[in-house]
């Protein structure tokens, strides 16, 4: 797995902001402004953006002052229109339903830009046909939009998705977001992790990691409600 260097994002942040130090702010702010009564009134964004570039503006500023105004598109999953015919889960579904407090409630998401939503997504249909409530949370979600949806939610479980290799940076700090928030559900982590991580992610806070090799979907499902019959006991 290609493992970054911690350093590479310290120096890449001094680099914008000795960028943004040293360009032209007023410049910049103007531009900025045109562009967003540009996007306002529908007229055409592209003299604006050029001159936002000249001044010295970023990538990230002109995108974020499009979505103030236009808002962030979400592209739809599919998992609502999809089922598995899987004797196993039907087997987890039944012994889901005599479970005291209900069914768990599962929280699946992908922090980070990690885009590759098939395994999450498996997961999420195989815990819905397995007669748990999912709240699946999409793709390249930060850490606070996580944190925020886990609060609102109130999961028995947080599932995490991460295949970019990151793990080691987003999970301890989701863990300390959540539990700052006061949401104290077990968290377990799945992706491309290798073994000498996986217990520095158990040492940070998680429950329960899966790996490629973790492919049975029912032992899966059976895992979270035993870990959800857990934290209930816990709690009382």
């Amino acid at each position: 797995i290609l493992r970054v260097d911690p350093a590479v994002e310290t120096e890449t942040i001094t680099d914008v902001e000795t960028w943004r130090y040293e360009r032209d702010q007023a410049a910049v702010e103007q531009a900025l402004g045109d562009l967003r009564n540009a996007a306002l009134d529908g007229g055409n964004i592209m003299e604006a953006s050029i001159a936002l570039a000249v001044a010295g503006g970023t990538t990230g500023e002109w995108g974020q002052t499009l979505r103030d105004v236009f808002g962030e598109y979400r592209a739809p999953t599919g998992i609502g229109a999809t089922t598995r015919s899987d004797h196993s889960l039907s087997q987890v579904a039944a012994k889901v339903r005599e479970m005291p407090g209900g069914p768990p409630r599962l929280l699946v998401a992908k922090p980070g830009l990690d885009g590759h939503s098939n395994g999450a997504e498996q997961i999420a249909v195989a815990a819905r046909d397995s007669g748990m409530e999912v709240v699946y949370a999409g793709i390249r979600s930060t850490i606070d939009q996580i944190a925020s949806t886990a609060l609102d939610e109130d999961p028995d479980i947080i599932g995490l998705s991460i295949l970019s290799g990151s793990h080691l940076e987003l999970v301890p700090e989701l863990v300390q977001r959540v539990r700052s928030l006061g949401v104290d559900a077990p968290i377990i982590v799945g992706g491309i992790i290798p073994d000498e991580d996986q217990s520095r992610l158990i040492d940070n806070g998680v429950a329960a990691v899966y790996t490629p090799k973790d492919y049975e979907l029912a032992a899966i499902m059976t895992d979270i409600s035993e870990l959800t019959s857990q934290h209930r006991l816990s709690q009382n």
